[in-house]
């Protein structure tokens, strides 16, 4: 946040818009990367199996990557043609390593979780963060373009996992990679264990990603790569707080959750209690934005960037929400709702998508876009609290 103003007066909203369509496409396929798989190295009793798990993963991701690959070299052309992808066409052939570098840090974000070593997550998040925004400023100075956004932020994916890696390394308490007690399952039993994961949870989470991520892809097309710039910053500027304390607690929340489902205690109270903090922290910060968003951002961000402030009134209200919803999606895989998930994915992403499309024909506006989108949003999360909650309201009635 403090290289932001920095970084938005090295770059123009174009350059903020090919990295935002890039972000968009990566966060998309991601979920495919290692198919889900990371999330349950959480879930296993003992350490030998989470760390079966752990070579799982990263040996899919391997696979997948190489197959995106192919896939993109051979069909490019078509590709780009057909999603009208032209802004990014140059970094195509960029997305499987990404996506690679991207499940390698999922893999490594997980067996954090796994050990509790948030100080060690802390840290490399810190200095990886540092590193990646001193890059951005640095190098803008001398060139800035499009290309130098998108290379390190994909690149630092790679950065962070391998931080990540040698840090829990020399973290005695960790147990981390080597002489792990316990029996490794076989791949096809841990396949199958949590093949529920590949079916429902990754449809869901590329659904989930589309929702979000595809309106900047389609902002871009409708309006140009300039409104895709500004939805982008808003969006990151907003998103950017809110996912760190919101992942940070949904990573706290997931193992502690996975617990007390091992020790069939109830786990309604602690998924209660987690959403009304995330609530009463996303309060007052969210509403300053709605009250004074573009007078803000053109202080912050210089005064090209009043648009963005303008988007961000409207993007505050799902932040609310999308925030609110942390420890609700930590909890689906806990409580088996990936089938009902996927269902309701599919019918909130088809709504949130065609809100932006009914609001560019009805209105024209890219602003009545990101508002309508927004309101989308913003219902279909209070639906997706609703379902869980109910879900662990039940489930901790028949411990009783």
């Amino acid at each position: 946040m403090a290289f932001s103003p920095v970084i938005t007066r090295l770059y123009g909203p174009e350059a903020f818009g090919v990295l935002g369509t890039f972000t968009a496409i990566l966060a998309i396929l991601t979920p495919l990367a290692a198919l889900s798989y990371p999330i349950a190295i959480v879930l296993p009793r003992h350490d030998a199996d989470a760390l079966g798990l752990v070579k799982l993963s990263l040996g899919i991701a391997v696979a997948m990557s190489l197959l995106a690959g192919l896939i993109l070299t051979l069909f490019q052309t078509q590709i780009v043609d057909v999603f009208n992808l032209h802004t990014v066409e140059p970094f195509i052939l960029f997305l499987p390593l990404a996506m690679l570098f991207t499940a390698s840090m999922s893999v490594m974000n997980h067996w954090v979780a796994r050990k509790k070593l948030f100080n060690i997550k802390a840290r490399v998040a810190v200095l990886q963060a540092l590193w990646l925004n001193t890059a951005k400023a640095g190098i803008g100075l001398v060139a800035p373009l499009a290309t130098v956004l998108v290379v390190l932020t994909a690149m630092s994916s790679a950065l962070h996992s391998a931080m990540l890696f040698f840090a829990v390394q020399k973290n005695e308490k960790s147990q981390a990679f080597s002489g792990v007690p316990g029996k490794e399952k076989n791949w096809q039993k841990k396949i199958k264990n949590y093949r529920h994961l590949a079916f429902y949870r990754t449809p869901q989470e590329m659904l989930s990603a589309s929702s979000q991520s595809l309106p900047v892809v389609f902002i871009a097309s409708m309006f140009g790569p300039a409104a895709a710039g500004f939805y982008a910053l808003g969006n990151m500027v907003l998103m950017m707080p809110s996912s760190l304390v919101g992942n940070s607690v949904k990573e706290v929340v997931y193992p502690k959750m996975a617990e007390k489902m091992n020790e069939n205690l109830s786990v309604t109270g602690l998924l209660v209690k987690a959403t009304l903090s995330l609530m009463l922290i996303g309060l007052f910060p969210l509403t300053i934005i709605v009250l004074s968003g573009p007078w803000l951002f053109g202080i912050v961000f210089g005064s090209d960037w009043t648009v963005s402030g303008q988007y961000a009134q409207w993007i505050a209200l799902l932040v609310f929400f999308n925030l609110s919803n942390k420890p609700s999606i930590a909890s689906i895989p806990i409580l088996h709702l990936e089938r009902a998930i996927l269902v309701y994915s599919v019918v909130a992403t088809f709504l949130r998508l065609s809100s932006i499309w009914v609001a560019y024909y009805l209105w024209g506006s890219d602003l009545s876009a990101v508002a309508f989108f927004s309101i989308t949003c913003s219902i279909s999360y209070i639906v997706l609290l609703a379902i869980v909650f109910i879900a662990s309201v039940k489930r901790d009635k028949a411990l009783e």
